[in-house]
C-alpha cells in the first residue's frame, strides 16, 4: 500500500477484537518514532496496556467518577459500569503521551511532534490490517491517570489508541473538494 492509499483509506475503527503481537507494536511505535520533531527534543510515550491493565485502568477511571455530577435520569451504577469498560473496548490500549517542557512555544511544537506520532500509529496500523481508533475524552485530561499510569505529572496524554483486528468494515471516506480547504497566497 502506497502512502496516499493509505492516507486515503484510513478509517477510525471501534469495533475491534483479535490480537495485536509484540512485533506489530514494535512496528507501530517505530512509525510513531519518525514523526517531524522540531528541535529533536523526543517528547513522546507510548504506553501499551493490555489484558487486566485495561481493566485496572477502567476501575480506577470509574473510581475518580464516583462522586461527578450526573445529568438527570442517568443511573450511576449504569454509567460507572459503562466508564469502567472503556479501556477494555479493544484488545490493545496504546497510551500516547508528550513530555511538556517548561516552555509554552517548545511545549506546543512537542504536542504537535506527538499528534503527529498518533497519525503515523494509525497509517501504519492500516498498513498492518490492524483497525485502530484515537480517543482522548475526560480521561486523558485528569492528573490522577497520568499517576496510575505512570506518567510524569507534567506529562500530557495526546490520545488513548485502541487497536485490534476489525471486527466491523470501516467507513467508505466522504469525497471532499480541495478548492474548499485550500488557499494560495503569491
Amino acid at each position: 500500500m502506497d502512502v496516499m492509499e493509505a492516507v486515503r483509506t484510513r478509517r477510525s475503527i471501534g469495533k475491534l477484537d483479535g490480537e495485536v503481537s509484540d512485533a506489530e507494536i514494535r512496528t507501530l511505535v517505530e512509525a510513531g518514532l519518525c514523526a517531524p520533531n522540531h528541535k529533536l527534543t523526543n517528547p513522546w510515550l507510548f504506553t501499551v496496556l493490555r489484558g487486566a491493565a485495561r481493566e485496572r485502568l477502567g476501575d480506577f477511571w470509574a473510581t475518580l467518577l464516583r462522586g461527578a455530577e450526573l445529568p438527570p435520569g442517568v443511573d450511576r451504577e449504569t454509567f460507572l459500569a459503562r466508564e469502567a469498560r472503556k479501556p477494555a473496548r479493544a484488545p490493545v490500549l496504546l497510551v500516547v503521551s508528550a513530555r511538556t517542557d517548561p516552555d509554552a512555544v517548545r511545549a506546543a511544537e512537542d504536542f504537535a511532534a506527538v499528534s503527529a506520532a498518533v497519525q503515523n500509529v494509525l497509517l501504519a496500523a492500516h498498513a498492518l490490517g490492524l483497525g485502530a481508533i484515537w480517543r482522548t475524552g475526560a480521561m486523558a485530561y485528569r492528573p490522577e491517570i497520568n499517576e496510575h499510569l505512570g506518567l510524569d505529572p507534567a506529562d500530557r496524554i495526546v490520545g488513548f489508541v485502541y487497536l485490534g483486528r476489525p471486527a466491523v468494515a470501516a467507513a467508505v471516506a466522504p469525497a471532499r473538494d480541495v478548492d474548499a480547504y485550500l488557499r494560495v497566497i503569491e
